[in-house]
C-alpha cells in the first residue's frame, strides 16, 4: 500500500508563509518595544529635566530684567523712552501697562519653549536623538539627563535601526506583492508583461515616489502650520530625510504647539518615521 506523497510546492509555500508571519510578527514587536523606548524615555528626562529648566527659566527672566535696568548706553535708553512716549500716544498706554507688556517680551521671546521637558517636548527630543538627527534646539542640562542621554543614544539608535530595517523589510515585500497583483492583471486584461516579475528597479521606482509624495505633502504641512515659506519647508524636509539637522528650522516650538496641538506631534513623528524608513 502506497501512501501519496505530499506535495513539495504546498510545503514550501506554508514554509514560506510561515517565515512571512513570523517577520510580520518580529517587525510588530520591535515597533511595540520602540513605542515603550520612547515612552519610558520621554518619562525620564522629563523627571530629570522639568524642573530645572523652570528654575533656569526664572532666573534667566530675573537676569534679562536686570540687564534692561543697567542698560548703560544712553543711546538705547533714549530709544526705549521714545518708544514708550509713542505708544502711549497711540495706544494710550500708561508707564505701567509699558512695564506690563515689557515683562512679557522678556519672559516669552528668550524661552518661547519653555515647556519643553513636559512629557510631550520630551517625546519628541527622544524621537530626534534615536533617529540622529539632533537638531540641537534643545538639550539636557542636569548630569543625570546627560547620563541617561548617553545610554539612551546607545541603546536606542540601534534598536531603531533595527526596527526601521525590519519594518521597510515588511513594507517592501508588500509593495512587492502588489505589484506583481497589478502585473498579473496587466498581463490578463491587457497582455502587457513588463511587470510580471518584480525587480529591484521597480521597488526603487516606487520607493523614490513614495519619497517624493511625502516630502511635498509634508511641504504643505509645515508650510501652513509653521508659517515657513514653501521653499524653507521643503528645505527643512530635505536636511531632516538627511539626518543633517542643522536646528535652523525645528518645527512645533512656537505658541506651545507641543501640547496644545498633539496631533500635529502625531504627524510629525509619522514624517519622520517615513524618512527614517526611505535611509
Amino acid at each position: 500500500m502506497f501512501l501519496p506523497r505530499p506535495s513539495m510546492s504546498g510545503l514550501f509555500t506554508t514554509t514560506a508563509s510561515t517565515g512571512e508571519g513570523a517577520k510580520s510578527r518580529r517587525a510588530l514587536l520591535l515597533m511595540g518595544a520602540m513605542l515603550a523606548f520612547l515612552t519610558m524615555g520621554a518619562a525620564v528626562f522629563s523627571a530629570f529635566e522639568f524642573d530645572q529648566a523652570s528654575a533656569n527659566g526664572e532666573q534667566g527672566c530675573a537676569k534679562l530684567r536686570l540687564r534692561l535696568r543697567k542698560l548703560r548706553d544712553k543711546k538705547t535708553r533714549a530709544e526705549i523712552a521714545v518708544n514708550r512716549k509713542l505708544m502711549q500716544r497711540k495706544y494710550n498706554f500708561t508707564k505701567r501697562d509699558f512695564a506690563l507688556l515689557e515683562r512679557v517680551v522678556v519672559k516669552s521671546i528668550p524661552f518661547a519653549a519653555g515647556s519643553q521637558w513636559q512629557f510631550l517636548g520630551a517625546l519628541y527630543f527622544c524621537t530626534v536623538v534615536i533617529t540622529t538627527i539632533g537638531y540641537g534646539h534643545s538639550t539636557p542640562i542636569t548630569v543625570g539627563g546627560k547620563l541617561f542621554c548617553m545610554m539612551y543614544a546607545l541603546g536606542g539608535i540601534p534598536l531603531g535601526l533595527i526596527m526601521f530595517q525590519s519594518v521597510g523589510e515588511r513594507i517592501n515585500h508588500f509593495i512587492g506583492l502588489a505589484l506583481c497583483q497589478i502585473g498579473r492583471w496587466l498581463k490578463r486584461k491587457r497582455d502587457i508583461d513588463w511587470l510580471v516579475h518584480v525587480k529591484s528597479r521597480h521597488l526603487l521606482c516606487v520607493s523614490f515616489a513614495i519619497g517624493c509624495v511625502t516630502i511635498s505633502v509634508a511641504t504643505c504641512v509645515f508650510c501652513q502650520h509653521e508659517r515657513w515659506s514653501v521653499f524653507n519647508s521643503a528645505y527643512y524636509c530635505l536636511i531632516t530625510l538627511s539626518t543633517i539637522g542643522f536646528g535652523d528650522y525645528v518645527p512645533a516650538q512656537t505658541d506651545q504647539r507641543l501640547h496644545k496641538e498633539p496631533l500635529y506631534l502625531v504627524n510629525f513623528e509619522y514624517f519622520q518615521a517615513i524618512e527614517a524608513w526611505q535611509n
